[in-house]
């Protein structure tokens, strides 16, 4: 197959929610691209609906239970900061960058996730120092492309202040249309986090998440003037598409609390765990359960467990065994899922309150508490995120009622001239030019 598309950009604007779009629409530059675009304000994301798994997830056209990251962290159960799924090896399968590069194509990729250590010729991954003993440059350099990344820092890495939003993406576009200008690359992919991190600290209708949404509108524009400045907008493909949409919530739910005081997980005199039987893993609006060997008669009590739990609090909106969980694509190895109710989100203490209010005095002590948040499922009721495409390769005006975020993948594909194999999605053939479609030829 041939490529339909010459040069291709993905925009991820992570947090993007169908609820979102009729703002968006009224913004000049998301409006002058819409004017041209095909797009579904319908689109469902994966199980659980985090960042990590569902950039994988658009990669690769498949559920987390098939490409194999499960959630954003690692189950690292002593460590404040868990490591997360940076690597591109944590995925299993192949990826259409992958397929691109095999291809003789040349690809970049700016902060998206799960790319360190790619084959990725320009690449600057999402990862962060995570020991005492590293630093942030470090860490980049040896997990991507050092010389690309050096050309990147020494220009306009007086923009960061650490992870700090709106300077990271100020950086992190700056760096993209730097690299328009002087790079020619057939796919791009870039992952924007101004507006999730946003959302998590002002809370979803926030006017601080409406800044964030026009910084993005800006941000847009000056993508579509760079490639007509460079003067290939003409032949270029541009999709913008969102991973997750986001829900506020008040309260926190901490199982591994129960856990512990009813012995499954033991621990030291220095509060450190030393061994366990079993263990909730958060994917804040959902949590895993992970059972050694998954022993039936110790799921049961925890199941028993759990649901006198909720009798009295009342947070948890569902358990799912390990085969609906499956059914929904998630983790193949855990015993079961929980499911919060609107307003609460897990996380994975094994000490302090069962149930913790959320206030702002609890934001300023960077507890790391949220006033929105996800992870939860993704058919929870205004909870879609968005696509859209435009240019080479993309029939102007279709309006896609509902898709699925694994479709994104064998489509991306489909536009590189490239087939991903063993997807759990489709290729959305009504969005591709047909004058395009006939000059692809094995």
């Amino acid at each position: 197959m041939r490529a339909i598309s010459k040069y291709l950009y993905v925009i991820s604007l992570d947090a993007l929610s169908t609820l979102d779009f009729q703002y968006i629409s009224t913004l000049p530059n998301f409006k002058n691209f819409l004017a041209e675009a095909s797009y579904c304000k319908n689109v469902y994301s994966v199980y659980p609906t985090l960042t990590y798994p569902a950039h994988v997830s658009i990669v690769t056209g498949k559920y987390p239970k098939n490409h194999g990251i499960v959630n954003n962290t690692l189950l690292q159960p002593n460590r404040k900061s868990p490591d997360w799924y940076w690597y591109r090896d944590n995925i299993k399968g192949d990826t259409f960058y992958d397929l691109a590069i095999e291809k003789g194509m040349k690809v970049g990729a700016l902060l998206w996730p799960v790319t360190a250590k790619s084959k990725i010729q320009y690449n600057m991954p999402e990862i962060f120092a995570n020991r005492f003993w590293e630093n942030q440059t470090m860490v980049s350099l040896l997990n991507g492309t050092p010389l690309f990344q050096y050309e990147l820092n020494k220009k306009f890495g007086y923009l960061r202040d650490g992870i700090r939003q709106p300077n990271l993406d100020n950086f992190v576009h700056q760096s993209l249309l730097y690299t328009i200008k002087n790079k020619c690359l057939d796919l791009t992919l870039v992952h924007y986090t101004d507006l999730d991190s946003t959302r998590h600290a002002y809370g979803f209708n926030s006017k601080e998440a409406k800044f964030a949404l026009k910084r993005h509108d800006e941000r847009i524009g000056e993508i579509v003037q760079a490639l007509k400045e460079k003067g290939i907008y003409e032949e270029s493909t541009i999709i913008i598409l969102g991973d997750h949409s986001s829900l506020d919530v008040n309260k926190i739910i901490n199982l591994n609390i129960l856990l512990k005081d009813r012995g499954y997980i033991e621990v030291n005199s220095k509060g450190k765990i030393t061994d366990y039987k079993a263990i909730f893993k958060s994917c804040d609006g959902c949590v895993y359960l992970y059972v050694k060997k998954n022993d039936s008669k110790i799921l049961k009590e925890i199941i028993d467990l759990i649901e006198d739990f909720n009798r009295v609090y009342e947070c948890i909106d569902a358990i799912y065994s390990r085969e609906k969980a499956l059914e929904l694509g998630a983790d193949r190895k855990c015993s079961l899922m929980l499911e919060a109710k609107l307003s609460y989100y897990f996380q994975d203490k094994i000490y302090g309150e069962l149930i913790e209010e959320i206030n702002r005095g609890n934001l300023q002590r960077k507890n790391g508490y949220k006033l929105c948040n996800h992870g939860y499922s993704p058919f929870k009721p205004d909870y879609t995120t968005v696509f859209m495409a435009s240019g080479k390769g993309i029939k102007k005006g279709v309006i896609v009622e509902e898709m699925n975020l694994v479709d994104e993948g064998p489509t991306i594909a489909k536009l590189l001239g490239l087939e991903l194999k063993n997807t759990d999605g489709k290729v959305l053939e009504y969005l591709l030019d047909e004058n395009c479609t006939k000059q692809i030829s094995n």
